[in-house]
This record gives C-alpha cells, sequence and structure tokens, in this order.
C-alpha cells in the first residue's frame, strides 16, 4: 500500500493537495475531516487498483514474507523470557515493513479499494480480482517465509516449538465461530489503521498507530489471515497437520472474519459517517460513476480511467448480430475505414457497426463547465458524425454511433469492447490519435494481453479493396485474415491471393499441399495461390505485395498489439510497401503464472 505523503502548504497557498485535499487561504486545520481522510484514500485506492496483476502479487509477495518476521519474534521471544506478554512487544515488526514499506496486505485492502467500490468509481470484478491477487501474494509470501523457518535452521528447538503450538491451538482447539470472530476483530484493527494512516500527516505519527495497533492482535489473542496461513504452513512442513483441514478450520474461517471485519465494521461505517460532497472537489469534479449494471458486472476500475462522458446507451447485445466496433478520433479522415468495417458487416446476415468517436481532453478540473462542455462537444461530434451514418445507408448493415468522452482513450477502446462485448475491432494505425495516448497509459501489455475480441489494425493507404494479398503460416491469426479477404471478396468483389513461404525449393511440393489444404478449410478455394521458396518471408511479401492493393498479414509475433504501441515492432513491410496493411490479432489464453511472471508477450 503506498504511504501518503505529508502535506505542506505556504502561507496564503489555495488549490488542492496532491492527495486531493482542498486548501483555502492560509489557515491549516491541524486534522483532516473524514471527508479528507476519504479524499486521500480513494486517490491512493484509484493508483492500486490499477495497477497490473504483477506488480500486485510481487508487493503482495514481498508483504507475505516480510510477515515471517512477525513469526520468528514472536516464536523466539517466547522461550527466552517465558512471557507472552514480552514477546508480544516485537510482534508488530512485520506489519510496520509492510504498511511503512509500501508492500500489499490483504488485510489493508478492505478500506481503499472498497471504498472506491461504494463511490461506484471501480467495479465488484475488479475488486474481487485485486483481492485475489493480493491474497495469493500474501499467503505465497508467508509460504516462502515458512519453509526458510521450518528447514533454514532459523529457529531454535524452543521457538519451533513455540510456532507449531500457535498453529495446532488454532487448528485443534479453536472452534471456526472462534476464528471467525477474532479474525473479525483483527480486520476491525487493520482497517482501522489504514484510515488513521491517512488520517496522521507525518511518519512518526503512523509509526505509533501501527506498532499501537498490531500490538492488540496477539495481547487481544486475535488471529490475522496471514500470519495464521504461515502458521499453518510450519506446521504442515514439521508436523502431520493437512492442507485442506489447515484452511478449512484454521485459515478461511480467520480470513472471512477479517474481511468481514475490515469491510463491514470500518469501511461501510466510515463511508456513511462522511458527507454527501465528500468528493465534491475540483480533483473529483470531472469523475463519472459507473452504471449499476457497469458496477456489478463490468471490468472498469480507477477513477482516472472511467470516460468522462459516454453516450452509448445500455443495450442487450443480440447473440446472433456480429458486431464490428470502430473507435476513430477523426470522422472527417477516417471514413475509409468506416467503410471497410460496414462493406464486411454487409457479408453477415446481422452485421452491425458501432462507430464510436474518441474525443480525448487533457485532465484536470473543468472549474463548473463540466456540463456545458458535454453538451458542446457532443453536439460537435453528432455533427461530424453525420457523415459517416450516411455511410451505413449504402450498404445492408445496421450502423450505430456513439461519442466517448476520455483522458485516456487507449484503454476506453478496451473498455468498451468490454462492455460492448463486438465480434470484432477495426482501428486506424498512426503515430497520432489513440496510438499516441496509449504510450502515456498504464502497462499496455496486461490490456493487449487479454483482448476482448479479434482486433484489425488498418494502415491506410487508400483501402483499395480490388486486389487483397493474404501470407500465412496457418494460425488463429491467418485464419482472421482469411475471414476478412472472404468478407471483402463477397462485398468489393475483392480478387485474393494466398502466399505460403518455404525455406527452399526442396520444400515447394509441401508448400502447394498446405497451402491448398488452408485455402479450402477457410473457404478460399478460388484463390490464386503463391508458394515462394526463397525462405525469405518479408522479401516474399513486399514482391507479391506489388500487385496488391492490401496485404492482410495474422500476427506472428508474440503481442502485436503491445508492440505497435511501443514502436517496437520490427516490420519492414509497413513500411517499404505501398499497399495498405491490414495486421490481424486473436484472442489467446494465457496461464495465470505467465500473467504474473511473463511481461506481457503473448503465444504465438
Amino acid at each position: 500500500m503506498t504511504e501518503p505523503e505529508d502535506d505542506t502548504h505556504p502561507e496564503g497557498d489555495r488549490g488542492t493537495t496532491d492527495d486531493g485535499v482542498p486548501v483555502s487561504g492560509s489557515v491549516v486545520p491541524d486534522r483532516f475531516s473524514s471527508d479528507e481522510v476519504f479524499q486521500r484514500i480513494v486517490a491512493d485506492a484509484d493508483h492500486e487498483i490499477t495497477s497490473g496483476a504483477r506488480e500486485l502479487f510481487f508487493a503482495a509477495l514481498a508483504g507475505g514474507f516480510a510477515i515471517t518476521i512477525t513469526l520468528l519474534v514472536y516464536a523466539s521471544m517466547y522461550p527466552q523470557t517465558d512471557s507472552s506478554v514480552v514477546a508480544a512487544l516485537l510482534y508488530p515488526i512485520g506489519f510496520i515493513y509492510i504498511i511503512i514499506g509500501g508492500y500489499q496486505l490483504y488485510t489493508e485492502n478492505t478500506l481503499p479499494p472498497v471504498a472506491l467500490t461504494l463511490e461506484r468509481l471501480a467495479s465488484v470484478p475488479a475488486l474481487l480480482r485485486h483481492w485475489t491477487i493480493v491474497a495469493l501474494g500474501n499467503f505465497a509470501g508467508g509460504a516462502i517465509g515458512a519453509v526458510v523457518l521450518a528447514y533454514g535452521g532459523v529457529l531454535s528447538p524452543e521457538a519451533g516449538a513455540v510456532a507449531v503450538d500457535l498453529a495446532a491451538t488454532g487448528v485443534y482447539e479453536t472452534t471456526n465461530w472462534e476464528l471467525f470472530f477474532r479474525g473479525g476483530f483483527a480486520g476491525l484493527i487493520v482497517a482501522g489503521v489504514v484510515w488513521m494512516n491517512f488520517a496522521a500527516q507525518d511518519t512518526i505519527s503512523r509509526l505509533v498507530v501501527v506498532y499501537l495497533a498490531f500490538l492488540t492482535i496477539p495481547l487481544g489473542n486475535l488471529n490475522h489471515s496471514v500470519v495464521s496461513f504461515t502458521e499453518a504452513v510450519y506446521l504442515m512442513l514439521v508436523g502431520d497437520l493437512g492442507f485442506l483441514l489447515a484452511m478449512t478450520d484454521f485459515v478461511i474461517p480467520v480470513l472471512v472474519g477479517n474481511t468481514v471485519g475490515g469491510v463491514v465494521l470500518v469501511t461501510v461505517v466510515n463511508y456513511y459517517q462522511t458527507t454527501e460532497e465528500r468528493l465534491e472537489t475540483a480533483r473529483f469534479e470531472n469523475v463519472r460513476r459507473l452504471s449499476i449494471r457497469e458496477s456489478l458486472l463490468g471490468s472498469l476500475a480507477g477513477r482516472s480511467y472511467v470516460p468522462m462522458f459516454d453516450t452509448v446507451e445500455e443495450f442487450v447485445r443480440d447473440p446472433d448480430s456480429y458486431r464490428i466496433l470502430v473507435p476513430i478520433t477523426n470522422p472527417r479522415t477516417e471514413t475509409r475505414l468506416v467503410e471497410m468495417a460496414c462493406a464486411l458487416a454487409s457479408t453477415r446476415k446481422k452485421g452491425v457497426v458501432h462507430v464510436v468517436h474518441m474525443v480525448q481532453i487533457p485532465s484536470g478540473p473543468s472549474h463548473g463547465k463540466r456540463r456545458a462542455d458535454h453538451d458542446r462537444i457532443s453536439a460537435e461530434s453528432n455533427r461530424l458524425l453525420g457523415d459517416v451514418r450516411d455511410i451505413g445507408e449504402r450498404y445492408e448493415a445496421d450502423l450505430e454511433t456513439s461519442t466517448l468522452v476520455t483522458h485516456r482513450s487507449f484503454e476506453d477502446v478496451f473498455d468498451r469492447a468490454n462492455r460492448t462485448r463486438p465480434d470484432l475491432v477495426m482501428m486506424g494505425w498512426a503515430d497520432d490519435g489513440v496510438w499516441a495516448s496509449a504510450r502515456a497509459e498504464r502497462p499496455i501489455d496486461e490490456l493487449t494481453n487479454r483482448l476482448p475480441c479479434d482486433f484489425i489494425v488498418v494502415k491506410d493507404r487508400g483501402l483499395d479493396a480490388s486486389r487483397v494479398l493474404v501470407p500465412t503460416a496457418g494460425g488463429p491469426n491467418s485464419v482472421l485474415s482469411a475471414d476478412v479477404a472472404r468478407g471483402l471478396s463477397e462485398a468489393r468483389d475483392a480478387e485474393v491471393s494466398l502466399l505460403h513461404v518455404v525455406d527452399g525449393p526442396a520444400d515447394r511440393e509441401r508448400g502447394e499441399r498446405f497451402l491448398a489444404e488452408w485455402a479450402a478449410e477457410n473457404g478460399l478455394e478460388d484463390a490464386d495461390r503463391i508458394v515462394d521458396d526463397s525462405g525469405d518471408v518479408e522479401d516474399s511479401i513486399e514482391r507479391a505485395a506489388e500487385d496488391n492493393t492490401i496485404v492482410l498479414i495474422g500476427a506472428t509475433e508474440q503481442g502485436l498489439l503491445s508492440r505497435l504501441v511501443t514502436d517496437s515492432l520490427h516490420m519492414n513491410i509497413a513500411d517499404d510497401v505501398e499497399a495498405s496493411l491490414l495486421l490481424a490479432e486473436r484472442p489467446s489464453d494465457r496461464t495465470l503464472l505467465k500473467r504474473l511472471v511473463g511481461a506481457g508477450r503473448r503465444d504465438k
């Protein structure tokens, strides 16, 4: 958890602090009001809940391992002093490491992310994702620490016996209800620490609050879920405790109690003690709260990533329709992209094209003009989209339009795709607009490695669909290219050519068999088939592209979209050919391990 910064203001300063706390004139109160504390919590939670899975997991892993220090000193002090009270004096040390050091602890996260969810600035699924990653990280860190304590010779025999007794008492001598209520009080204490941590204005105050609060856990004979898990793993390693018994009769009752105690007894109560104007400051003026449906079912998270203004209406997705989402930033110059989307949709029984005008504006307060600005932007966007709607009338496909005003347009493309569930997203590829904003937004790998649907990225060089080249080596991305080529052939009478490159003349016959089979499987039997035995894929494509107006390439490099965003896609074809370029990428599943450890390149 990020430690809140101290706030200092020169005399006469007016405005807000970095944490969103209003300051007026030269008089600074000696403590924050409940509204101001809540604002600081929301500002911090916004950063944390929108962090990538890898960042959260490893911060939680460090937090879980730090808990090992608590078990180590408590178990070691007890036999030396023969006093549980003296041993408890160093119990808070692991928690001090976590809170002052900015690590993640599950019980801390019963307050800030829940505050965002109560304000409808983050969805329930986003909250559950955050909790799950942090809990897994904490438990993994605690398990590693338990292994070190069990086999590293760190604990003396007497201290090891104390550690075993701690876990055995929880598993065998304490009922689940007792564990639940003890966990509830511990959760109350931890969530209260978080609230007071944001109310404190200096590090010494925070240190004292953390120490005294966590000292009450051993003195009050309470239970903390991460400490309990670490104790249980230690007993599994040195004793005969089974994993299932440890979880059902010890860890899970404590975990549920911690959660209920933190959420119900502190977060909700403290939330309702704030006023209705708790977020009515310049920092939060441009906030758009999520709808009820978005809150319960959506994946949106974080105040900064909720679009300020969105004209799309709630709708029920027709499962039989084929929807194409086309995000554009300039309706005047991106009409060819819309025309191609309408052409592809017209080949489907229930084809629908949804054009969304992405209007990106700088972040910052609007000084009370938000509603007027939204009305003006909406009216101007509606006027510009008039020509786009005329395109839809020329094709046998339904065309919808909407306007989205936001600070961060690239991520909102994915949010819109998750919300409206299209089958295909078609977006232009340029150095400005959506792509430029993407480089300043949150880690792109987390977005591009979880594609919500098929993506086609279009490099517009006229988009003449008379002659289409489809290089293929097989794979799902090439199948998407074939689908698009087949659609252009039907809607625009495009002549389609297929290209397959082999390593040398000895492989030509095999290549011809492959290409004939691939063409038949993808409904392109009438396409011209070219087998190049030069072995150089890019040179072969460039030569074949000279006779074609569109080149359709399935993503053969890992993480195509993320490479486009970061300018790390090394494809000479993109610059050397004169034809329009369409890059196709399909969603692929990644394991949890790859999401946590991998930096974001998807499997081929």
